[in-house]
């Protein structure tokens, strides 16, 4: 995918990656960050204008300190699509992403003309709490993250399995993960309640929902949740596949994708 960046009418100076031509696709990713490697949107960029921006704190993205709360999130988003010339852009997020893509389309009803949310981030039952990614320690996470925990271990170590007995790699785990869950805390932590249940009822984009089936993180339970809030919407749920299911079941992924969008 290729690179650049640009800067909102906020100042703000966002790392943009983009690949392919045709109807625009804006992916916000999740509290993880964008990987090294990203096979299914380079598979939608087949089809696709594919703009993929980093949320401050995250890669070479950076102001940080100019985002507060889920309003500004969700007004820095369409700030980003402002800066790309985007007037009517399918919107994609994954988990974080998802919330803050649903709070877009909430916000600006009439504007995104179709609307992905993948493991969305963003409602709350008590019955169910959401596992609080702060208090885990890296070697905890690829069982909460994926169906087959190797597939996590290797997007956290970019492509090789991370050897956190190594000091140095460790440290360096540490410091990048802070930067990027001090972004993403402000508006998941202690719990991701921004009160979206509230607003979800000016959604009216055609909406796809996009669950796998062994999600440890966000419970498949929260899919029919949002399918009860959301009732026009479509529920795909993909077998043997976690929270990450856009890397561990691409095909389907992007199948499931492009069947929706057309």
């Amino acid at each position: 995918m290729r690179s650049s960046f640009i800067e909102t009418k906020k100042g703000i100076k966002v790392h943009v990656q983009e690949a392919g031509s045709g109807e625009p696709l804006l992916f916000l990713h999740g509290a993880g960050g964008l990987f090294p490697d990203n096979p299914f949107l380079d598979r939608l960029a087949e089809h696709y204008r594919v703009i993929a921006p980093e949320w401050p704190g995250y890669g070479q993205s950076v102001n940080e300190d100019r985002i507060e709360d889920m309003l500004d999130f969700t007004l820095h988003a369409w700030d980003v699509a402002d800066a790309l010339g985007l007037e009517r852009p399918a919107l994609m997020g994954h988990s974080m992403g998802g919330m803050i893509a649903a709070e877009m389309a909430c916000i600006e009803p009439g504007r995104p003309s179709k609307l992905v949310l993948v493991c969305p981030a963003g409602l709350w039952i008590d019955e169910h709490p959401i596992p609080d990614l702060f208090s885990m320690l890296p070697h905890e996470l690829p069982a909460i993250l994926a169906h087959d925990p190797a597939v996590a271990m290797k997007l956290l170590a970019a492509g090789g399995v991370p050897d956190f007995n190594d000091i140095e790699v460790l440290k360096q785990f540490l410091i990048v993960n802070a930067r990027q869950l001090g972004t993403a805390g402000k508006i998941l932590f202690p719990i991701p309640n921004r009160r979206l249940s509230k607003r979800i009822y000016r959604l009216r984009a055609p909406t796809q929902l996009v669950w796998g089936e062994s999600d440890k993180l966000i419970f498949p339970l929260y899919a029919d949740r949002w399918k009860e809030l959301v009732p026009h919407a479509e529920l795909v749920r993909i077998p043997e596949a976690g929270h990450l299911v856009l890397y561990e079941k691409e095909a389907e992924f992007v199948a499931a994708v492009r069947g929706f969008l057309g």
